[in-house]
């Protein structure tokens, strides 16, 4: 729930000498001392280089200058000062080093004291304030360590979690409403409902086929709340029964079947990792596995998708990989330290694998795509992908807001970092058309001329100088997606020699 900032009354400012002050309303002193003390405490720990908390504090005091340009915080002879245009506005006594909740305090009393000081400050209130002491911190660190204000922590909440509801999207079949579709993992799918079931009524309302956009409507609702439908089979719609959905958050659709390159190949496409990922991926395999004549192949596309929640990686990996390593994480907190391992559980039977990545393939997507390559359970095509090799802990803070922080990087199966380098893939798609006909050729006469590249990809140990990374993702330059991607898919499948031939070499 978003906890709503207070704006507390202040009757009248302690004046500043040399500076006439106003009396002014508002700054919320001690949900800013509560809100840094919190992220003071959670970061000092766990962040990936060692940094302490004074450091930290000034830092992100310092952000109050990017809302006006004529103050600045230093620490001096054991106190936290703030200077105005030609004065000292206020002296703080510095807290012990350790003291996350009193550097939280002393950064509010000085925030507090720059509020009255400043028209700008005062413009962007309490919220704003906050933001900026935690954009200047971030300043210090990794790109992908942030906060995130109430409003949009709440929204990306959302986007993980999903709405209320009962999973079922209605549709019209003649004159009558049947199901058109059911998410996985929702109370629809647990009570066994399946498309093509008709729709009677709704809560005691008969459905009719012109209120289908109500209908779809009203099975999203507060979580916990029912809704009773009266349903019947197709085949027998004289013998009625109801069902009770009780609503519950459904993860967002993150998996689907899309249109597949070549005959016999079953075609997923995976737009992010979040809450349900795997359990709808492995669904719809299952269900894709069951096909008379069974497939051949399994293409995954995982062009565009920026990534998400580490452990839908690892478990979606799991389902393809009969054994190995996944990823192994590693940073300062011992908590952060961590090893994933497949368990042997195969759901495709070994069926021939293919990756598509491309330059906005990031984070988890990465991940997955590293462990079946590195694994020789897939063969990745595209083009060298973003390079997000680093894993954030979360937390909420006491405004309702979130922090990000980074605290592991992240080794591919054989070693190599992540980070920066991004994956290298066996067959390179964004050097134009006639490239991919000479590596496809080469490929069918069991050579691939991306090896000595992907080799030293391989060999890259942290730390790695840049223009050494620069020089390797050259190779097969970040792009984005195109139809060449599912040229060389169908390519691979219709040529068993070629899709072996490019497979990573053994370990």
């Amino acid at each position: 729930m978003i906890r709503l900032l207070l704006l507390l009354a202040v009757l009248a400012a302690l004046p500043t000498p040399g500076r006439a002050q106003p009396a002014v309303i508002g700054f919320d002193a001690a949900t800013a001392a509560s809100v840094w003390g919190t992220a003071l405490a959670y970061i000092a720990p766990r962040s990936l280089a060692p940094l302490t908390i004074p450091q930290m504090a000034i830092w992100g005091l310092n952000g109050l200058a990017a809302l006006d340009p004529d103050l600045n915080t230093t620490l001096q002879n054991g106190d936290i000062r703030l200077y105005g245009p030609d004065q000292l506005i206020i002296a703080v006594p510095a807290p012990a080093p350790d003291d996350a909740t009193g550097w939280g305090n002393a950064a509010a009393a000085v925030a507090k004291a720059a509020y009255r000081a400043s028209p700008a400050l005062q413009q962007a209130g309490t919220a704003g304030i906050i933001a900026n002491f935690f954009d200047e911190l971030f300043n210090h660190f990794d790109p992908y360590s942030r906060y995130e204000p109430p409003a949009q922590a709440a929204q990306d909440q959302l986007m993980i979690t999903g709405l209320a509801g009962t999973g079922l999207q209605f549709a019209r079949q003649g004159n009558s409403v049947a199901i058109a579709a059911v998410t996985a993992d929702s109370p629809a799918a647990n009570a066994g409902l399946t498309p093509g079931t008709l729709i009677l009524s709704a809560d005691g309302k008969p459905a009719y086929p012109y209120e289908i956009t109500r209908l779809n409507n009203d099975q999203n609702g507060i979580a916990g709340t029912s809704t009773v439908l009266r349903v019947a089979d197709p085949s027998d719609p004289t013998t009625p029964q109801d069902v009770t959905l009780t609503r519950a958050y459904i993860p967002p659709q993150t998996v689907f079947a899309v249109p597949a390159p070549a005959p016999g190949l079953i075609a997923l496409k995976i737009t992010g990792f979040n809450e349900g990922t795997s359990d709808q991926f492995t669904t719809i395999l299952a269900n894709a596995m069951s096909a008379d004549p069974p497939p051949t192949g399994l293409l995954v596309d995982l062009r565009g998708n920026r990534g998400g929640i580490l452990r839908q990686a690892v478990l979606v990996a799991d389902s393809l990989l009969p054994r190995g390593i996944i990823a192994t994480a590693a940073g300062r907190d011992p908590d952060a330290d961590r090893t994933f391992k497949a368990e042997g559980a195969d759901i495709t039977g070994g069926l021939k694998i293919i990756l598509l990545v491309d330059g906005q393939t990031a984070s988890a997507a990465e991940i997955f795509s590293a462990a079946l390559a590195d694994n020789r359970r897939a063969v990745v095509v595209g083009s060298e992908t973003l390079g997000k090799g680093l894993v954030q802990t979360i937390t909420s803070l006491p405004d309702g807001g979130e922090l990000f922080i980074t605290w592991s990087r992240v080794l591919a199966p054989r070693g190599w970092p992540l980070q920066t380098l991004g994956v290298m893939p066996q067959i390179c798609t964004s050097l134009g058309p006639q490239a991919l006909k000479t590596q496809l050729d080469d490929l069918a006469a069991g050579k691939n001329p991306m090896a000595p590249v992907l080799a030293r990809a391989r060999a890259v140990r942290a730390p790695v100088a840049v223009d050494k990374i620069l020089s390797i993702r050259d190779a097969c330059p970040a792009a984005i997606g195109s139809d060449l991607d599912l040229t060389a898919s169908a390519f691979l499948i219709s040529h068993p020699n070629a899709y072996n031939a490019a497979l990573l070499p053994n370990p």
